[in-house]
């Protein structure tokens, strides 16, 4: 077994979990060291700001434009040429970016080689790993759990793993009501200066009214919307009679998986719902990336994050 398998891996399953079970803490810090050999080789690279003006390194002096900060106005390039000019500098490298990680009990779901929720926190060890390099800083939301925690933004991954490992998503009771990221954005959107990043984990199961806080969000910042699903979420497998239970919100619904068409309806209404989230998150200008229960949802996330230019 190799040492990334030995990272994944969860405890044996059972009757009343059939799942894949929590990593272990020892689990996740291996996981720590993996991700972190694997996510530098895979996105070699440093992060730098898009924009020109944030730092403090002088790049230029141009004529000044409406809208112009009067504050970046050289007055000593005015006064010779008597047109007011402002200082326009290299923007730092340093980053601050936000990671809103969703606990809530929808995450513990899982029937393929993971749980949802041990993918999201592979997500929060490789994203801690390339948001605090170089001087950058990662901050931290948790939403959904009995009691959500915010870690404010820090250089290095100081606190990481200990936050993952106390806001465990198997602490939470089932039937707790639906969860939403909402609070979080508002939160992110509150706490971020403009031009930074924020990453959203979560499996986007529950209301919607994430729209008009993430439209706010991504009008600000760079958004990253990591979607966790698991294979069982878009088919159902003839099983015969099946209790499917909603873990938000604890309602019970009693099926009979025999049936070709309700599992056709079944696997239709599914792929429509997530095509619908995957079209607003697309208006609404945020990237998207769906990561899998099923297979090596690191590499996956290293291809898009490299075609989207988040690196390292």
């Amino acid at each position: 077994m190799t040492g990334w398998a030995r990272a994944t891996a969860g405890p044996p399953r059972t009757p009343d979990r059939p799942g894949p079970g929590p990593t272990a803490e020892a689990l996740l810090r291996a996981l720590d060291l993996t991700v972190g050999r694997r996510i530098r080789g895979l996105l070699p690279g440093e992060y730098r700001a898009h924009d020109l003006g944030g730092g403090t390194e002088l790049a230029q002096v141009r004529p000044y434009e409406a809208g112009d900060d009067i504050r970046r106005i050289d007055w000593n390039v005015t006064a010779r040429t008597t047109v007011p000019h402002v200082r326009v500098h290299i923007p730092e490298r340093a980053l601050t970016a936000w990671l809103l990680l969703d606990v809530s009990p929808s995450m513990t779901f899982g029937t393929a080689d993971r749980r949802k929720a041990d993918v999201a926190e592979g997500v929060a060890v490789a994203i801690g790993h390339l948001a605090t390099q170089r001087g950058n800083r990662l901050g931290i939301v948790t939403f959904g759990g009995s009691r959500d925690r915010r870690m404010p933004p820090a250089a290095g991954r100081t606190g990481l793993l200990g936050l993952l490992l106390a806001s465990r998503v198997e602490t939470v009771e089932e039937g707790v009501g639906a969860t939403s990221p909402a609070d979080a954005l508002r939160l992110a959107n509150a706490a971020a200066p403009r031009g930074g990043l924020v990453v959203l984990v979560t499996d986007f199961r529950g209301p919607r009214d994430w729209r008009r806080p993430l439209a706010a969000l991504a009008a600000r910042h760079h958004v990253l919307a990591v979607e966790i699903d698991d294979p069982r979420e878009s088919e159902l497998t003839d099983v015969g009679e099946l209790t499917l239970v909603d873990a938000e919100t604890g309602r019970e619904v009693r099926v009979d998986t025999s049936s070709s068409r309700l599992r056709e309806r079944f696997a239709a209404a599914a792929a429509e719902e997530r095509a619908s989230i995957a079209t607003e998150l697309r208006r609404i200008g945020v990237d998207h990336i769906v990561l899998s229960t099923a297979g090596d949802w690191l590499r996956t996330l290293a291809a898009e994050l490299h075609v989207r230019g988040i690196r390292s």
